[in-house]
């Protein structure tokens, strides 16, 4: 069982730059082992190379005295402490929430809250809407319906301590009695001036709690006692002018939505900041379905989701850190810490000296697709996880990792506890599954790509998608040839741009896996290591986006498929994602184009009826998991070949839904010529060219005979020709 975690400040490194690691012991170690390894094979399956690492002397090799570092979950919003606050005495709080799970206990929506004092608008152990001050609870009674949007307000006169709170649902609903007010005489010169740090979604504490699920919208505070017309009043958009002398703060969140910032609209400037990335671009209670982009109707998208499970950086201390030799060779590295149980690796690229290639061939790591999948609860929570499978359920050490540590946060195939779906990911926490000996979809199954390259002598410098994303082609200008690991899934504009630009400059580029540049994400413009998707209308996706919250909050950009974009995978590579399946894999079989001599480099040593990849490590067969197919109403270049076409798949490899045509009843792999995964190669204007294999599995069957197999000669005969000066015509 895991003892320790970890995780660095920064996922890709150059020569002569610092790396920070911050560790946390889980189960009472009291110190740890560090050292550096180079990984080549991260992968455990008994047929495959094992666990290839290699140590390289580090300055931080030896014990180290660990400690627990904690992990704060839920997201809020601060403002800073303010004289303003702090002189309150009679006071109006007012908002517009959409709770999520008012039966839950005790939910701040805003106000000042510490050590037991102070002032907050909530919502109640029995889900209703009340004010608490100090140890003085008043509540309307009337509990609030799920997902739905009510105005709340609340009031005290410090004078003659009355106390007035309101909910006034937004939708009435017959003999349902969610509306209601409350007002009683409560305590008399109470000082409600909030206590510390003023906060909307959380109370403030260390670290904060009674977290709000939902959205809120429009949070008020006006510096005296407003008449219930008139709190209403202050919920419109803009305050109603004769209000805006009675305001302290009006906060307006759909201003600077990218941003951290929470910016108030009064001459106050009580401006604030969000803690742990709550979801933004969301609408709010006055969406009325005519615009879908949160920039072009403010008034319409002024919520936030708040989530008591969100989690954006951990904000460990660091334990130590490593400036990387100007002479060591990039790479796959990780620090790998032992305490008693099985080691941690701490997993971190070295990519080569900044603005040099020191190879030909660019190993692209899929970061984006590892943080998308970072720590992927799934099949722990899903009942029908098996039969999606179609084999039982195998638990690992990092799912029971996570089973006891749910601070660790989701990845983007999760829900939040409110069942919301997961929009951010990020990479400033441990991410348990982007280590040795985890599933063959992701890191581990791309790693046996570089166990191959090392085993028979390439070199390759290793970038990031990360790095592709913010600093585009010319990180890989000089590269002849870009290779992708098993499944690179998740990209961002800026990465297809540079990918596309690479190509047209008569780059050469290797896809070899499956379901790859399928769901647009988008980096977070200033915040570091952080990604966001919107699972749009189409998909075959494990939650799907509300309506109208498809444009991402990061860049404004619409979400969802790069296929609903008109930027297939098919345009790029020549194949696109057709079918899912986990119970096992096949093999491929020659086309007749096979033999067009343009591609006569691929198959030198491949008989004409060979089987191509009818074993692996991944479910016995090179076409498995996820596949790709060519076809050209969805781009594909049609002076593309089709040079090897996967067949046998079982009914439990089933069509994506994207393809649902009509109403399809023959979803499977014995019933639909579409299922299936297709092997081609095209050249490019510049004299480049693109070969792809349409499958995750692929990769996972370069290890058999020792790397002397018909998937594995395939491979270096498209290689050792990409490698070759000699333009494609």
């Amino acid at each position: 069982m895991k003892s320790l975690a970890g995780y660095t400040d920064r996922i890709s490194v150059a020569p002569g730059e610092r790396i920070a690691f911050k560790v946390s012991a889980e189960n009472g170690a009291t110190s740890y082992k560090a050292s550096l390894v180079r990984l080549f094979s991260t992968d455990d399956h008994p047929d495959g190379p094992g666990l290839g690492e290699r140590p390289v002397r580090a300055p931080f090799d030896g014990r180290h005295p660990a400690r627990r570092q904690a992990i704060p979950m839920g997201s809020c919003v601060t403002v800073l402490r303010s004289p303003k606050l702090e002189k309150l005495r009679s006071v109006t709080l007012a908002a517009v929430i959409w709770p999520t799970t008012p039966r839950r206990g005790r939910q701040a929506i805003l106000g000042g809250w510490s050590g037991g004092r102070g002032i907050a608008l909530e919502i109640d152990e029995i889900g209703a809407a009340s004010l608490r001050i100090d140890g003085n609870v008043f509540s309307t009674g009337k509990p609030l319906l799920v997902r739905e949007w009510y105005r709340v307000a609340a009031s005290y006169d410090h004078k003659t301590g009355i106390v007035e709170v309101i909910q006034e649902h937004l939708v009435a609903y017959p003999r349902i009695d969610d509306a209601g007010g409350l007002r009683v005489a409560g305590p008399i010169g109470r000082s409600p001036a909030p206590r510390g740090t003023f906060s909307i979604g959380a109370n403030a504490g260390t670290p904060f709690a009674q977290h709000f699920n939902g959205k809120i919208g429009r949070p008020r505070v006006a510096k005296r006692v407003l008449t219930p017309a008139e709190a209403m009043a202050t919920l419109a958009y803009r305050v109603p002018k004769e209000l805006r002398s009675a305001m302290l703060a009006a906060w307006d969140f759909a201003l600077d939505t990218p941003s951290q910032r929470i910016v108030d609209t009064t001459a106050n400037k009580l401006d604030g900041a969000t803690i742990n990335l709550p979801a933004r671009g969301m609408k709010g209670h006055a969406w009325t379905g005519r615009v879908h982009d949160w920039r072009a109707a403010p008034d319409e998208y002024d919520a936030i989701h708040f989530h008591d499970d969100d989690v954006y950086d951990a904000g460990w201390s660091t334990d130590f850190e490593y400036m990387v030799p100007l002479d060591l060779p990039s790479g796959v590295y990780a620090a790998k810490l032992e305490g008693g149980a099985d080691p941690e690796h701490v997993v971190f690229f070295v990519r080569p000296p900044r603005g040099r290639a020191t190879a030909d061939v660019c190993y692209l790591a899929a970061t984006a697709t590892y943080m998308a999948y970072a720590n992927f609860r799934v099949m722990n929570r899903s009942w029908e996880y098996e039969a999606f499978q179609g084999a039982l359920l195998q638990i690992g050490p990092e799912d029971l990792f996570l089973n006891d540590h749910p601070d660790y946060g989701d990845s983007l195939y999760g829900s939040h506890s409110d069942g919301s779906g997961v929009c951010y990911s990020s990479r400033l926490r441990p991410i348990v599954n982007m280590r040795p000996h985890t599933p063959l979809w992701a890191f581990s199954g791309d790693n046996t790509l570089l166990a191959w390259m090392d085993a028979l002598g390439y070199r390759a410098d290793t970038l990031t998608d990360e790095d592709l994303d913010a600093e585009g082609v010319d990180l890989i200008a000089a590269y002849k040839v870009v290779v992708t690991g098993c499944h690179p899934e998740y990209w961002s504009l800026p990465m297809w741009d540079a990918m596309q630009a690479y190509l047209d400059r008569s780059g050469c580029l290797m896809y070899l896996g499956g379901n790859g540049f399928y769901w647009r994400v988008a980096y977070h413009p200033t915040l570091p290591g952080v990604i966001e998707v919107r699972r749009a209308e189409d998909g075959t996706r494990a939650w799907a986006a509300e309506p109208g919250e498809y444009y991402m909050s990061f860049t404004g950009e619409y979400g969802g498929l790069w296929r609903r974009q008109d930027r297939t995978p098919n345009q790029l590579v020549g194949v696109g994602m057709t079918a899912q399946g986990f119970d096992c894999g096949s093999y491929y079989r020659r086309a007749k184009a096979s033999f067009d001599p343009r591609v006569a480099f691929i198959f030198e040593g491949i008989g004409a009826d060979e089987l191509i990849g009818n074993f692996g490590t991944a479910g016995g067969g090179a076409a498995g998991q996820e596949l790709d197919r060519y076809d050209r109403a969805l781009g594909s270049p049609p002076h593309a070949l089709v040079v090897a076409t996967s067949e046998e798949h079982t009914d439990n490899m089933l069509l994506v839904n994207e393809d649902f045509r009509g109403t399809y009843l023959a979803l499977g792999g014995t019933e639909n010529k579409l299922v299936r995964a297709d092997m081609t190669f095209f050249e490019t204007p510049a004299g480049g060219a693109v070969f792809s294999t349409g499958s995750i599995s692929w990769i996972a069957s370069l290890p058999n005979a020792a790397f002397d197999n018909n998937v594995a000669r395939i491979t270096r005969n498209v290689l050792d020709r990409f490698l070759d000066p000699t333009p494609f015509r």
